[in-house]
């Protein structure tokens, strides 16, 4: 691998197969090297390989701009994450985290903070992803001396969201978080009560919001081949059915959504059950 460009002394912008570029890391593996020389391919401990030559260019571009250290201290957290999460994640979190930690640092030395609006969304839905993010926080304090509010926890919970959702935006994370709110809101207000949000029946309800979201989102839907199990479930639970019919309206308008008999039923089952006393 041969240089073409020397961030700092861990950092490096090398060609790679077939002339490709590739960001690696590793310690002092560009020390006292210039661009043309070749790197010792046993210091390199992180090869980023982005999905394509834009997201590439665009990470070189960003490491001209922020300290070099501030990729290394989000490969380390990435790390954590993964082993802690037990999950991997797309190479583009990488461009997305780097780019968000580095402003939080650098609006944090200016005093600015950054309220995040769905911090009691992300503490719920995402409570994982949060705690983590949580012990991110300590990782950029011990580096950096910084400590930054608990609302860049939501934002960083957001990214290991994101980046275990193969590349989907972080615009439709949001709207889909958004998304499942409201219907929560719904149930809770059309029955009057709390849900218990630490019992199984709930945290299936929730499961099932959020991969209804996504695929309405995505025009996915499940066809209706059982016309008699709706009927059935209708006649069986109609404060159920009383209540989906409110969610279905609520998507419509909210979000052009037209929910099929099939999703009504899921709807009317599990809202039965995260409601029901016994």
């Amino acid at each position: 691998m041969r240089i073409k460009k020397i961030f700092n002394n861990n950092v490096a912008l090398v060609e790679g197969p077939n002339r490709s570029e590739v960001i690696v890391i590793g310690k002092g593996l560009a020390y006292q090297k210039t661009a043309g020389e070749d790197i010792d391919p046993t210091r390199i401990e992180k090869t980023f390989v982005m999905e394509t030559k834009e997201l590439s260019e665009r990470l070189s571009t960003l490491l001209s701009e922020i300290p070099p250290e501030h990729l290394e201290l989000t490969d380390q957290i990435i790390r954590y994450a993964a082993k802690d999460l037990q999950t991997s994640f797309s190479n583009n979190i990488y461009l997305a985290l780097t780019d968000h930690i580095s402003y939080a640092i650098t609006r944090s030395a200016q005093g600015m903070g950054l309220k995040n609006a769905l911090l009691w969304e992300i503490q719920k839905f995402y409570s994982k992803e949060y705690r983590t993010a949580l012990h991110a926080l300590q990782m950029i304090e011990n580096k950096t001396g910084f400590a930054l509010p608990i609302d860049e926890a939501g934002f960083i919970a957001m990214h290991f969201v994101n980046g275990q959702q193969d590349g989907q935006e972080m615009e439709q994370t949001v709207l889909v978080t958004r998304m499942v709110q409201g219907i929560l809101n719904i149930v809770t207000l059309h029955y009057g009560i709390e849900l218990d949000e630490n019992s199984l029946n709930y945290s299936r309800f929730v499961t099932h919001l959020r991969y209804f979201s996504y695929r309405a989102l995505r025009n996915e839907t499940i066809p209706s081949e059982d016309d008699e199990l709706y009927k059935q479930v209708v006649s069986k639970y109609p404060e159920a059915f009383a209540c989906s019919e409110k969610v279905r309206i609520y998507l419509r308008k909210e979000y052009q959504i037209e929910t099929t008999e099939a999703e009504m039923v899921y709807f009317m089952l599990h809202i039965r059950r995260v409601t029901s006393r016994n």
